[in-house]
């Protein structure tokens, strides 16, 4: 999921901060080490780790440097964002609350669609 997103704001030329999930960082820190050896400063793709969520999300939006926020979790914590992204009409993005449901109809070949399905969900995991 980050790639799908820092992957075009490099492209444009902008500066990224990630703010990785604090159960989860280990793939975002990796995504960075790649991109140092790859030529990105590490001062253009800055990953932010630690346990107190709440207080390192709460600096994006205030923060003047920060022109968009862009936010894949639960819909409570989007709502919080999305509120303090108003008050400095900050641009932003939520995914909230998904579970990516896959409809299956009755008469679809069965074999191609579990085949299509892993290919497409788990493309990137390794």
């Amino acid at each position: 999921m980050i790639t799908r997103k820092v992957g075009p704001a490099l492209a444009a030329g902008c500066t990224v901060v990630v703010k990785p999930a604090s159960e989860t960082p280990l793939s975002a820190l990796a995504l960075a080490e790649l991109g140092q050896r790859a030529g990105i400063p590490a001062s253009v793709l800055n990953i932010v780790t630690g346990n107190r969520a709440r207080e390192i999300g709460a600096e994006r939006p205030g923060n003047p440097s920060v022109q968009k926020v862009s936010f894949s979790g639960s819909t409570g914590i989007g709502k919080t964002l999305m509120a303090q992204c108003a008050e400095t009409i900050k641009k932003v993005s939520l995914e909230l609350g998904g579970n990516a449901p896959f409809i299956v109809f009755e008469d679809t070949n069965l074999d191609a669609t579990v085949e299509g399905t892993m290919g497409s969900k788990f493309h990137n995991s390794g």
